[in-house]
């Protein structure tokens, strides 16, 4: 050790190495594993800024090195607005977010105006005024109505595991996917919103190429068990429960290729950049 190279200079230096090491909570990532395979994104009201025009909010958010964004139908911007936006620029609307199994069709026109190639879909919410049977035949048949348009315009329509009391087991979500029997249906894999009951690992290799998209958060099971449930969100991306690295194996096991959007809190440059920084470390992108 150098005669220059103080105590405190050495501590603090090994105490960055170990806080590299630890960084996300996550095992090294083989460099660049899903670099051409996944594609980043935020959703639209995750960009803070009320002094920004949303073509501003769509240039950093391209700057920043994402991919892509993902609005919902309720925005309260105008679709032109959003599609003037993409296209000047240059940062695709890769989906739309429909939140119901409301209006399929209309979701789907949305789609088509901006471009984009899919339509989330949550699939009702069962609770003391709706049985779990009845969910699941009522959510079906909207949807069934709905995939002879989304078919002929070339529309995905995919499901997302949510928070409904509903589609507790990857076992049960796949079969409610098959039994949709359309090309067009898949599931929009929210790896965050399993970890309160169960793991995304064991969850992907059954939904398997039923995941034709994610949705990246992170979640606490000890802010859950010590806060309260949705306390379990409040952690940064890599910060939490999830193992990432074993994430990563089950999607290369099923040879994910798609797009991956961040859904966590808005914030401006700073917070989205760190956003960027730590999506790029737990699905293998640098």
């Amino acid at each position: 050790m150098s005669a220059h190279f103080s105590r405190r200079d050495f501590i603090k230096t090994t105490g960055a190495v170990v806080a590299g090491a630890t960084l996300l909570n996550a095992a090294p990532v083989q460099a660049g594993e899903f670099t051409g395979k996944i594609k980043k994104a935020v959703k639209l009201n995750m960009v803070k800024g009320d002094d920004m025009s949303t073509l501003d909010k769509f240039k950093l958010v391209k700057d920043l090195g994402f991919d892509g964004i993902e609005p919902s139908v309720g925005e309260k911007i105008a679709p032109e607005e959003l599609k003037a936006a993409s296209e000047e620029s240059g940062l695709p609307i890769h989906g739309v977010v429909n939140g119901s199994v409301n209006d399929i069709q209309g979701a789907v026109d949305r789609a088509l105006l901006y471009g984009s190639n899919s339509v989330l879909l949550v699939a009702g919410r069962v609770g003391d005024n709706m049985s779990y049977a009845d969910n699941y035949k009522e959510t079906q048949l909207l949807i069934r109505r709905a995939i002879p348009y989304a078919e002929e315009k070339k529309i995905q329509l995919l499901v997302e595991n949510v928070w409904n009391n509903f589609l507790l087991s990857p076992l049960e979500m796949a079969r409610y996917l098959d039994e949709l029997d359309s090309p067009i249906i898949g599931a929009y894999f929210d790896i965050g919103n399993v970890v309160r009951f169960g793991w995304p690992e064991h969850w992907i290799p059954v939904l398997g190429k039923h995941i034709k998209k994610l949705d990246v958060k992170e979640y606490s099971r000890d802010k859950q068990n010590n806060e309260g449930l949705w306390k379990g969100f409040n952690v940064d991306i890599g910060d939490g429960s999830i193992n990432w690295a074993a994430v990563r194996k089950e999607l290369k096991a099923i040879d994910y290729s798609g797009w991956a959007t961040a859904e966590v809190g808005a914030g401006g440059r700073e917070h989205l950049a760190d956003v960027a920084k730590r999506m790029d470390t737990v699905l293998g992108l640098v």
